[in-house]
């Protein structure tokens, strides 16, 4: 497994056309969710992905600054894995990477985050904990969390 980490400006056009298909692959036909993916924080991320042995993008994340989602904080979001490789546990390497990325490059001691309700147990194994009551964002409940 390779965990590839690049601007947005790094990226190939394949690479963001894998990117913007498994994003929609997952949030808007496996969830259901009709939302603005293209939001403009894409070009102020950083892009954590895995490729599979068809140089393919099947999992991902990107890594946001403070100031960009949240005045205060760094985030993650746009955590998708495809459906077929999420047994392989490649969301936990990358959502670590970007931990350690916002800890040590963005010097930023807390890390806020939109998730959705049924995965709380599985940030919270990272360490986060919820700071909100739930809320509905792009269809979906979702509850803010904090990792300081």
């Amino acid at each position: 497994m390779r965990i590839y980490q690049k601007q947005f400006n790094e990226l190939t056009i394949n690479e963001l056309y894998d990117l913007l298909r498994l994003r929609a692959k997952v949030f808007v036909v496996e969830q259901q969710a009709a939302y603005q993916d293209l939001d403009d924080k894409d070009q102020e991320s950083i892009h954590l992905f895995i490729k599979n042995d068809e140089d393919l993008i099947v999992s991902y994340v990107r890594v946001l600054p403070r100031g960009l989602s949240y005045e205060t904080d760094a985030s993650i979001g746009r955590v998708v894995t495809d459906p077929d490789y999420r047994k392989n546990k490649y969301t936990k390497a990358l959502i670590s990477q970007g931990i350690q990325i916002i800890l040590n490059e963005f010097k930023t001691r807390t890390i806020r985050i939109s998730a959705q309700t049924y995965l709380i147990d599985y940030y919270s194994s990272f360490g986060f904990k919820v700071v909100s009551e739930e809320y509905l964002e792009d269809g979906l409940p979702h509850k803010e969390m904090l990792l300081e």
